[in-house]
């Protein structure tokens, strides 16, 4: 991946957490039968996803002008490989992926996305930094 599209999905992941969250809470994205503990996990997520967003759209920008500071995209991408590993771990242990077939391959596409992503995204700021040493 160049570095390029790196900072424009970095962009287009941040806006898209945010967005999830706007939807979240105005129009109600949770399962019609979700479990006990669903909505403890899910408040437990807007503050840390917002700064994660935001870090993400920055260090996206930054990445666009090839700024030094694109390294903030480092951290960012490991939150994001990290989210992305605690909801699979959520997901499996409470029936997520199998309320609905649209649930499950919706939560099993941001799973999936936000560590592979996060993952070729790390390796490709590795990359542009190695290249510069």
């Amino acid at each position: 991946m160049s570095l390029k599209t790196a900072g424009v999905l970095s962009i287009v992941t941040g806006v898209g957490i945010l967005l999830f969250w706007i939807a979240f809470f105005t129009v109600g994205l949770a399962p019609d039968i979700p479990p006990a503990c669903y909505f403890s996990y899910e408040y437990a997520f807007p503050l840390p996803d917002t700064i994660l967003s935001l870090a993400l759209i920055i260090g996206g920008i930054y990445a666009l002008q090839r700024h030094a500071m694109k390294i903030i995209l480092l951290p960012a991408c490991g939150g994001l490989v990290f989210l992305g590993l605690l909801d699979m771990a959520f997901n499996y242990q409470n029936g997520m992926y199998t309320i609905t077939v649209m649930d499950g391959v919706l939560n099993a596409f941001i799973n999936i996305w936000c560590v592979v992503f996060g993952l070729c995204a790390i390796l490709t700021l590795q990359r542009e930094y190695v290249k510069k040493s």
